[in-house]
């Protein structure tokens, strides 16, 4: 079933294309009987082509002739004087270095003495009990007493009836097959 609002919107586009419509139409129409007058088309008055007189001849020049290169004397090669020697020095002579006296050899006595072994595990020593002190027990004072109270009864709930489904509806559409 179709909704209010969607049949007075699709009457209201179709009325709207119907308008556009008739005013093409009739715009349409307007140009195919009234044909449009334009003047004449003006006609252009052809120009004569000028005559212009032969490009003026250049005459030849002719190619100057250039004297030839002049030649460059060789020179000599210039000698450069020997290098000049240096007169030898004589070599410094250093001093002697110092001698060190020799100290004489500390003596080491013979029987060398001997280390006690020390044993691989120690004795622990011995922890003093320290006695525990005897502390008083604090006393409690008596749990309260807590009155029994009486088991409140749930309210009386009526019965709801139960309400019945309608029938149901058959659909235009099939009912799919259960796969195997």
């Amino acid at each position: 079933m179709v909704s209010k609002r969607t049949m007075s919107s699709s009457l209201a586009f179709l009325v709207a294309l119907l308008l556009s419509c008739s005013s093409m139409s009739s715009a349409a129409r307007h140009l195919e009987e009234k044909k449009p007058e334009y003047p004449p088309h003006l006609t252009v008055p052809e120009i004569p082509k000028p005559e212009y007189p032969p490009h003026p001849t250049v005459p030849e020049i002719p190619k100057p002739e250039l004297p030839p290169h002049p030649t460059v004397p060789e020179h000599p090669k210039p000698e450069l004087p020997p290098h000049p020697t240096l007169p030898e020095l004589p070599k410094p002579e250093l001093p002697p270095h110092p001698t060190v006296p020799e100290h004489p050899k500390p003596e080491i006595p013979h029987p060398v003495p001997e280390i006690p072994e020390v044993p691989k595990e120690l004795p622990h020593p011995e922890v003093p009990e320290v006695p525990k002190p005897e502390l008083p027990k604090p006393e409690l004072p008596p749990h309260p007493e807590v009155p029994e109270l009486p088991k409140p009864e749930a309210p009386h709930v009526p019965e709801v009836p139960k309400h019945e489904m309608p029938p149901k509806q058959e659909s235009h559409y099939p009912v799919p097959e259960a796969k195997p």
